[in-house]
C-alpha cells in the first residue's frame, strides 16, 4: 500500500563504488533506484588524492542534486544514502553519509538499519570523553572505531568496533585508502556485491545495478566485512554468522519487484503470495484488484490461481506532491483521496476481492474499503499477502510501538469488522515462506519473522523499547 501514508518505512538505501571515473555520477544514478527506500534526505561523499568530498541534502535525489553539485565531487570512489527519517532524526545534521575528520584519518559511514544496543553504546562512549553532532545510530560506529585502541590497522579497528554492535545494519564506509562494506551477523537488511566493469559497486538492492549496467555477483554475506581498495577485493570476518534472519518485508512491501535478494525475485515471490492467498481462501467474486503499487504483484497471482479477472479497480495518481506526507491521522487520510481512486466502471456492481500487501493502523484500508462500496463495489472482500503484524520492528522499520498496529490484541474478525470489509483473509506465516522460497519450518527459515510472531532474532535491549512496549519484548 501507500507507506507514506499509513506510517510503514524504511530507514534507507546505500550505495557505494569503487575503482570508476565517473564515480559520483554513478552513485547519483544508483541512489535514484533506491528512491523509493527513502525520499527524506540524500548524499553523496567522494574520495579524490587523499581527501573526501561531500554534498548532502534533505529532500530527493533530483532536489539535492538540481544543479552542477554531483561535478563538484572528484575521485573514483563514492558512497551515498537515500534517507527516510523518523520524528528525532530530522535535520540536515542527521542526512547521510556522515564525515568524520581526524589527525588519524578522514572517515565517511553510510548505513542502513537499526542497532539496538545504540544507547548504551553512546552513553559508554560519552562517559570517555565522546561529543555526537547527530541523533544518527551510524555516529556511534565512527566514535567506536576512533576509540578501538591497540590495534594499528585500521581494518582491525573496524573490524573491533563492529563486532560490538547489536542489531540490524547494512554499513557502507569509505575512507582515504579503501571502501569498506559491513553486513550484520543475521543478515537482516540487504546488500548486495557487484561488478561494472573494473568496477565494485554494492547497494541496499539490486534494481541500483540494472539501472547503471553493473553485473550483480552475490550478497554480503552475515557477518562480512568487505575491504576494497587498490590492491583488489578482500573479505574477512568481524563476527561469526548467526542464524540468517532476512527482515521478511522486504519481500512482502520494502524493495521494488524487479529487485533480487539472496537470488529470489521479489515480483515472483510477490506473485506466489497471491497465489498461495488464493489456496488457503475460498471467495465467489467477480474481479480481483491490487491496492497500487506494491500489491499489484501479489492480486495478479491470487487472480491467476482462483480465476478471478484480474482489473484494475484502482488508479494511483503519481503527482501528488509529497505535502501531504504527513503524521496527522486528518491529513493521512485525506492523502488516501489525493493517492488512490477507484475505477467506476471496473467496480460498479461487482463483488471485488482487494488484495494489499499488509495492514498497519487499518484506517487506510479502511478508507480503501468505503471507496470502492462508494464507487459501486456490493461487496468487498480484503485479502492481505502476508500475516497479521502483531508485533513491532527494532531493525529499522519505522512501527516501533504495538499502539500503531491494528491486529495486535485482536482476532481477524475484529480486525475486519473495523476496516469494514466483508470478509479479511491474511497470509499464513508458513504460507509467507514457502512463497518466499524459504523453507517452512519456523526456527532457523532464513527470515525474520518478528513483526508478525514477536519472536526476534536478536537480543533486544530495554534502552531501545518504549516503556509501556517492554512487556512485549521476549
Amino acid at each position: 500500500m501507500l507507506a507514506e501514508l499509513r506510517g510503514l518505512n524504511e530507514e534507507c538505501g546505500v550505495f557505494g563504488i569503487w575503482g570508476h571515473v565517473d564515480a559520483a555520477q554513478i552513485a547519483y544514478y544508483g541512489l535514484h533506484a533506491l528512491q523509493h527506500r527513502g525520499q527524506e534526505g540524500a548524499g553523496i561523499v567522494t574520495q579524490h588524492e587523499k581527501h573526501l568530498h561531500v554534498v548532502k541534502g534533505e529532500g530527493l535525489v533530483n532536489e539535492v542534486f538540481s544543479g552542477n553539485e554531483i561535478n563538484e565531487l572528484k575521485g573514483q570512489a563514492a558512497i551515498g544514502q537515500v534517507r527516510y527519517t523518523t520524528d528525532n532524526g530530522r535535520g540536515i545534521e542527521n542526512v547521510q553519509p556522515l564525515v568524520f575528520r581526524s589527525t588519524t584519518g578522514n572517515l565517511s559511514v553510510a548505513h542502513n538499519g537499526n542497532i539496538v544496543n545504540a544507547a548504551e553504546l553512546r552513553e559508554h562512549l560519552e562517559r570517555q570523553g565522546s561529543i555526537f553532532q547527530t541523533n544518527s545510530d551510524t555516529e556511534v560506529l565512527a566514535h567506536l572505531i576512533k576509540k578501538s585502541n591497540g590495534t594499528p590497522r585500521q581494518r582491525d579497528r573496524v573490524k573491533k568496533a563492529l563486532s560490538m554492535l547489536k542489531g540490524a545494519f547494512a554499513f557502507v564506509l569509505l575512507t582515504e585508502e579503501s571502501l569498506m562494506v559491513a553486513q550484520d551477523p543475521n543478515g537482516l537488511r540487504p546488500l548486495a556485491l557487484g561488478k561494472m566493469g573494473d568496477a565494485w559497486v554494492v547497494a541496499s538492492e539490486t534494481c541500483a545495478f540494472d539501472i547503471i549496467g553493473a553485473e550483480s555477483i552475490r550478497s554480503v554475506e552475515p557477518g562480512e566485512l568487505i575491504i576494497i581498495n587498490k590492491d583488489g577485493l578482500h573479505s574477512e570476518r568481524f563476527a561469526p554468522a548467526a542464524d540468517a534472519a532476512m527482515c521478511s518485508m522486504e519481500y512482502v512491501y520494502f524493495a521494488r519487484p524487479d529487485s533480487n535478494i539472496d537470488g529470489i525475485n521479489i515480483h515472483s515471490a510477490r506473485k506466489r503470495c497471491g497465489k498461495q492467498l488464493a489456496r488457503e481462501v475460498n471467495i465467489e467474486a467477480d474481479v480481483v484488484t491490487g491496492v497500487p503499487d506494491s500489491s499489484i504483484s501479489a492480486a495478479i497471482g491470487f487472480s491467476e490461481e482462483s480465476g478471478i479477472p484480474y482489473e484494475l479497480g484502482l488508479i494511483k495518481s503519481r503527482y501528488v506532491g509529497r505535502t501531504f506526507i504527513q503524521p496527522s491521522q486528518e491529513l493521512r487520510e485525506q492523502g488516501v483521496k489525493m493517492k488512490l481512486s477507484p475505477v467506476r466502471q471496473v467496480v460498479n456492481g461487482k463483488r471485488v476481492v482487494m488484495v494489499d500487501d499488509s495492514i498497519v493502523r487499518g484506517t487506510t484500508s479502511k478508507r480503501i474499503v468505503k471507496m470502492l462500496k462508494e464507487a459501486g463495489a456490493t461487496e468487498v472482500h480484503v485479502v492481505i499477502a502476508s500475516p497479521p503484524l502483531v508485533s513491532p520492528c527494532f531493525y529499522g522499520v519505522d512501527i516501533s510501538t504495538d499502539s500503531e498496529l491494528i491486529a495486535t490484541g485482536k482476532t481477524v474478525e475484529e480486525v475486519r469488522d473495523l476496516i469494514e470489509a466483508d470478509s479479511l483473509t491474511f497470509l499464513s506465516p508458513e504460507g509467507l515462506l514457502k512463497s518466499i522460497g524459504r523453507s517452512d519450518e519456523m526456527k532457523n527459515c532464513g527470515q525474520c519473522l518478528a513483526c508478525f510472531t514477536g519472536e526476534y532474532p536478536t537480543e533486544i535491549y530495554t534502552d531501545t523499547v518504549l516503556p509501556h512496549e517492554k512487556e512485549i519484548v521476549r
